[in-house]
C-alpha cells in the first residue's frame, strides 16, 4: 500500500498532479531509530527517511508545488501498520534538490493506518491534513484533497481485488521466487 504513495508510477495511477517522488535521505539505521522510539512502543520501525514531492499545475489555476518530508512505516504485532508523514520545517530547506524553490505544499499530517481483518483482508484509514501554500482559500482546495483520497482507494482496490492473475498475485509471486533464490543461496553459503 505504501508504493500508491511513495512510488510515482504507482501514484499517478491515482493522482494527475504528481510528477515526482522521491526518498531523498533514507535512514538505514532503524535499530536506532527503534531504540529511540522505546522498543516496539510505537510499532517496528521498518522504513525512515525524507522525501521529495514535486506536483505538476492543476487545472483550476494551482501551480506546481514542492514538498519535503519526513515519512516512515510502523508495523506492529497483529500485523497492522501506519504509514505516516509530516512536512519538514523551513530551516531543513537546505536539503532539497538543487534548483529553483516552488511554492511549498505542506503535509502537516498524512498517516493511512492499515488494520487486518482477515487472512486476505484489511481496512485501510487515510487522514491526510495539507495546505497547498500560497493564497489559496481551504474551500477552494478542500474537494481536491477529498477526491485525491478517494481516487487512492479505487486505484488500491483495483490492485487488491483483481486476484489470481492479477498485479497483487504477479507480486507476490515474484517476492515468493526472490525469497526462494535467497534461502538456496544462504543453504549454499552456510551449509557445513
Amino acid at each position: 500500500m505504501a508504493e500508491f504513495v511513495m512510488d510515482t508510477e504507482k501514484r499517478k495511477l491515482w493522482d494527475p498532479q504528481i510528477e515526482n517522488v522521491s526518498e531523498l535521505y533514507p535512514i538505514s539505521d532503524l535499530d536506532t531509530a527503534n531504540i529511540k522510539m522505546g522498543f516496539g512502543k510505537y510499532g517496528d520501525c521498518e522504513k525512515l527517511g525524507v522525501g521529495y514531492t514535486l506536483t505538476k499545475s492543476h487545472p483550476i489555476g494551482i501551480s506546481p508545488r514542492e514538498q519535503l518530508t519526513l515519512c516512515g512505516i510502523q508495523k506492529f504485532d497483529d500485523g497492522s501498520s501506519v504509514i505516516w508523514g509530516t512536512e519538514m520545517e523551513d530551516w531543513h530547506n537546505h536539503l532539497l534538490p538543487a534548483g529553483e524553490r516552488l511554492t511549498r505544499a505542506r503535509s502537516h499530517l498524512f498517516s493511512l493506518a492499515l488494520v487486518p481483518t482477515g487472512e486476505n483482508s484489511f481496512d485501510a484509514e487515510y487522514s491526510l491534513q495539507l495546505d497547498f501554500g500560497g493564497n489559496l482559500p481551504h474551500w477552494m482546495t478542500a474537494p481536491i484533497v477529498i477526491d485525491s483520497v478517494k481516487s487512492t482507494f479505487k486505484a488500491a482496490e483495483k490492485f487488491f481485488s483483481e486476484g489470481e492473475g492479477g498485479e497483487l498475485d504477479q507480486y507476490l509471486k515474484e517476492e515468493k521466487i526472490q525469497q526462494a533464490k535467497f534461502e538456496d543461496r544462504n543453504s549454499i553459503l552456510f551449509t557445513p
